[in-house]
């Protein structure tokens, strides 16, 4: 009993990482690293609308409170989001705030275009194209998904092998080996939790997947449109590579 007391938080610091998701710009520099990669401090600053010396601030708040890990590189410090546990966080924090009738703010115009096609949410396929892959792989019996959770069909763990996934060593992660997520944009489930964090890795390896340029986008490859089709059977465009603007 002493040990789960010990583990429980408190009022105090719920409210403290509560306070530090809240502020605008650090909500920001939060959201750019839902991409999954490690970002340096000027791209933070430029997401966040503020100046470097400013996002030093934060970013040194956000380290101290465990939201985010720095690393340095040379003369570079790079940060991410300290694990999936933070960003199932802020998934669900973005969750919730999409189910508001009248939102204060506009999402951005990259929410409603790049980013609705194919994203990154942290380390899993996000938007249209994830949306897409969920749907195909319970169409195909590979998968069949719950309220929270899915479940590889003996069917899918062939899949999986024959596509380069070792579930075996998937499933030893400390983490949900396949956990549901209800789309921001979508909202429709896509994969999450291990399981889907593989999946998107995969994707990357095999070429069908690429990054976009300071987003969280991703863009769909020739290989992709090859891969995703004849894998899964999803009718898939090639997209068209996207920078942030000037």
């Amino acid at each position: 009993m002493s040990n789960v007391q010990k583990s429980m938080p408190s009022g105090a610091s719920m409210a403290e990482i509560a306070a530090l998701v809240g502020d605008p710009a650090r909500a920001n520099m939060l959201t750019a690293l839902l991409g999954g990669q490690s970002l340096s401090a000027s791209d933070l600053a430029w997401h966040a609308g503020v100046t470097p010396q400013t996002a030093s601030g934060h970013l040194a708040r956000m380290a101290t409170a465990q939201l985010i890990t720095v690393q340095a590189l040379g003369r570079h410090r790079y940060y991410k989001l300290a694990s999936a546990k933070v960003a199932s966080m802020l998934e669900t924090i973005y969750q919730v705030a999409g189910d508001q009738p009248q939102p204060r703010r506009r999402l951005p115009s990259y929410v409603d275009t790049a980013m609705r096609e194919a994203r990154t949410c942290y380390d899993h396929l996000a938007g249209e194209l994830g949306v897409a892959v969920a749907e195909a792989l319970v169409a195909q019996r590979y998968l069949v998904l719950g309220d929270e959770a899915g479940v590889v069909t003996k069917r899918g763990r062939g899949f999986f092998r024959d596509l380069g996934i070792d579930l075996d060593a998937v499933g030893r992660q400390r983490r949900c080996f396949c956990k549901i997520c209800i789309d921001l944009t979508e909202r429709r489930p896509h994969v999450a939790g291990a399981l889907g964090a593989a999946f998107c890795t995969q994707c990357f390896t095999l070429g069908w997947i690429a990054r976009v340029k300071d987003s969280r986008a991703v863009s769909i490859t020739r290989k992709g449109i090859i891969g995703f089709r004849d894998s899964l059977g999803i009718a898939l465009t090639v997209s068209e590579p996207r920078r942030r603007a000037a």
